[in-house]
């Protein structure tokens, strides 16, 4: 059994039997929601023996929307995706860039109104994080006035001009690529770059405007990709604090030194290394240099990732999944989720102990997703589950 739609509103319930995770430990006992929130006075039981529930989880860069087609359809099928992997709260991944396309302004603010438009109807909290060119110069304004009315909360810089001069000249098969992503030819992707490059001495101020505006709407915002610690200081300057993804071990090293959260990819955890030659993302949790896992487009590796730490003895399951529950919650502001506490948002993900496989979904107390054996035992209890009153 199933259950990805219709949303469904829990009554007042106590869950037990089951090991919680709350105070930084797996704990024997049970848990209570009414009203969408954690309440222990709730009376009415689900016997989940043999389940954890665990703190739902927060992706601060999950699946980019496919540009064609049905936006609607696009997002329902992202939020589907992320309510069966346990995911809570997801930050949708979106270009903000001089490439244009797919991951240009006009893409950008499509998917802006669809998702407001979309929202109401969402199993999970979809949220939008935009990754921002840094040589888009002209289109800083828009940015802004698209940041505020839409009310976007996470913005990372990126500069790909380098990292395309650099791949024209060493690497044409895969510029190629990158070109047909786009819809281009190589010709016209090498004439976007150069065009540009020709404004590198407008970023700096743009960037400072963007940061300045950024503040007063309390949008946090960091950079991606960094190459190197120099590069980490810089935007660190301007008040960038989040280091998404860094390529090296000194940049990482430097956001640490810094106080700049470090966000890795799950998927790189699985791997054991990272991509191209990039730092390795669970030697960066081992020593203590990454502060948040990101599914980066594969939401299943967000959870298996935990496990993957856990297996390997890299840490414990509180401490392992506080990278994709509490922590993100912390850096994003998010004070009422993350955590399994009275008074804060009942967003929670239940496990099967055995398999691990994860069998339900609870967002603000209303069910995203539900399968399994949890299923029957939600479904057994007279009156444990009804549609939501909308």
């Amino acid at each position: 059994m199933t259950l990805p739609l219709p949303l469904l509103r829990l009554p007042p319930l106590l869950l037990t039997g089951a090991h919680v995770l709350c105070d930084g430990a797996l704990q024997e006992g049970c848990i209570g929601l009414a009203e969408g929130r954690i309440d222990p006075s709730a009376l009415a039981e689900v016997d989940l023996s043999g389940y954890l529930i665990l703190p739902g989880m927060i992706d601060m860069h999950a699946a980019s929307v496919a540009p064609g087609g049905s936006l609607d359809a696009s997002l329902a099928a992202v939020d589907r995706t992320a309510a069966a992997q346990g995911i809570t709260t997801a930050y949708l991944a979106q270009g903000w860039s001089w490439e244009g396309g797919p991951r240009g302004p006009d893409q950008a603010e499509a998917l802006m109104q669809a998702l407001d438009s979309y929202r109401p109807q969402a199993l999970t909290d979809l949220r939008l994080q935009i990754c921002a060119q840094t040589h888009l110069v002209d289109e800083t304004a828009r940015l802004i006035a698209a940041v505020r009315r839409h009310q976007i909360g996470y913005v990372v810089f990126e500069d790909h001009v380098s990292e395309g001069l650099h791949m024209a000249r060493i690497a044409p098969a895969d510029f190629a690529v990158w070109a047909r992503a786009l819809g281009k030819t190589t010709d016209e992707l090498t004439r976007a770059i150069e065009a540009a490059a020709s404004r590198s001495k407008e970023v700096p101020r743009s960037l400072c405007t963007l940061a300045e505006a950024f503040d007063t709407e309390r949008a946090l915002y960091g950079s991606q990709n960094d190459p190197d610690g120099e590069t980490r200081a810089f935007y660190a300057m301007i008040g960038a604090s989040v280091a998404a993804f860094p390529l090296t071990r000194r940049a990482a090293l430097a956001a640490h030194t810094m106080m700049s959260p470090v966000v890795m990819a799950a998927p790189d955890v699985l791997r054991g290394r990272g991509q191209s030659g990039n730092v390795s993302a669970l030697a960066l949790v081992a020593d203590g240099l990454c502060d948040v896992l990101a599914s980066r487009d594969n939401m299943p590796a967000l959870a298996l990732a935990v496990w993957a730490l856990v297996d390997r003895g890299v840490m414990g399951l509180a401490q392992a999944w506080a990278l994709v529950s509490s922590r993100p919650a912390e850096i994003l502001r998010l004070a009422d989720r993350g955590m399994l506490e009275p008074g804060l948002r009942a967003d929670m993900v239940i496990i099967q102990a055995e398999t691990r496989m994860i069998e339900a979904t609870i967002v603000a107390g209303r069910v995203s997703y539900l399968a399994g054996e949890a299923a029957r035992r939600f479904g057994g209890q007279p009156h444990a589950l009804r549609l939501a009153a909308e």
